[in-house]
């Protein structure tokens, strides 16, 4: 393993400190105890601890009870391992070629939408992309502001309207921008809440329907971030949004210590969801593909390891 990928490592193992403490933590304990119903009943309760949820969870044990072989909670772990290697489902990369190409950014307010923009449009702009924002969010001032900083931070343009116009319009003349100004993936900021989830869902049609009347052909990317803190209602906001516009990923953003993680296990085992990419700090190059052969070994390594 490079530096890069140590140092990556690291930081994920530091950023899901809090779910090992209930899962890689619950395994320690189940040490030495019989591979029987109150092992798998402990294991269960440790899955759900850990924000994997009630769903998935129940289905682990039920894959572990008729797995062959199982008699030591080392055994265990390397068929758990597969088992969430499964669920999560192979490293899915952003489709972007042939450009131009649409990336919309999908979540609530407060889950970190904002900053994934950027640190997406800085690393795709590391790839010799070229890059164009759109402040599609017209209904929150602040996240129009937010994003203008941002969009400065990194060196990329940003088409903005007034607080308060139409989203869709705002996507319509960034759609032209990145056709004149021979930009390769315009990536777009959307509303997280309107007031019910009905006009927010509505909005996030509309918005999708201009860009397939401009760009039929494009490849259009639409990524559902998730606060890594909100447990199991990560899991009901991606189900909103992938009923209203058909969700192509998720990211896991806000991974830090406090945060748990297990949700992506939800999202992309119920959704059949690939997970993209995790946050993992504030710098514009803490975004980072999501590996799964990495996300699960940090998940169930030992809190001491």
């Amino acid at each position: 393993m490079g530096d890069e990928a140590r140092t990556w490592f690291q930081r994920l193992r530091e950023g899901l400190a809090r779910t090992r403490e209930h899962l890689g933590a619950g395994l320690e304990a189940l040490a030495g105890r019989a591979v029987d119903d109150t092992f798998l009943a402990a294991l269960e309760e440790a899955l759900i601890r850990a924000d994997v949820g009630v769903s998935a969870a129940a289905q682990v044990t039920g894959r572990l009870r008729q797995e062959p072989g199982l008699r030591t909670p080392a055994a265990v772990r390397a068929a758990l391992r597969r088992i969430l290697l499964e669920m999560l489902g192979p490293a899915v990369p952003l489709r972007l070629d042939p450009a131009p190409a649409v990336v919309l950014i999908l979540g609530v307010n407060g889950s970190g939408k904002t900053t994934t923009i950027a640190k997406l449009a800085h690393r795709l702009q590391g790839e010799g992309r070229r890059i164009l924002l759109v402040a599609a969010d017209t209904f929150r001032a602040a996240g129009i502001d937010q994003l203008a900083i941002w969009a400065r931070r990194v060196g990329v343009d940003l088409v903005r309207h007034q607080p308060g116009g139409d989203p869709g319009a705002v996507v319509f003349d960034g759609l032209a921008a990145m056709r004149a100004r021979g930009m390769y993936v315009l990536i777009v900021d959307t509303a997280g809440r309107l007031h019910t989830k009905v006009n927010l869902m509505e909005e996030l049609k509309k918005i999708d329907r201009v860009i397939a009347r401009a760009l039929p052909n494009a490849p259009v990317e639409r990524l559902l971030v998730l606060d890594a803190s909100t447990g199991q209602n990560g899991l009901a906001q991606a189900r909103h949004f992938h009923g209203a516009v058909g969700l192509t990923g998720a990211v896991l953003a806000k991974l830090d210590g406090t945060a748990k993680g297990g949700i992506v296990v939800a999202v992309a085992h119920e959704l059949k969801i690939p997970i993209t990419f995790v946050g993992v700090g504030e710098r514009p190059d803490d975004l980072v593909p999501f590996d799964p052969d990495a996300f699960v070994d940090a998940l169930l390594a030992a809190p001491s390891a």
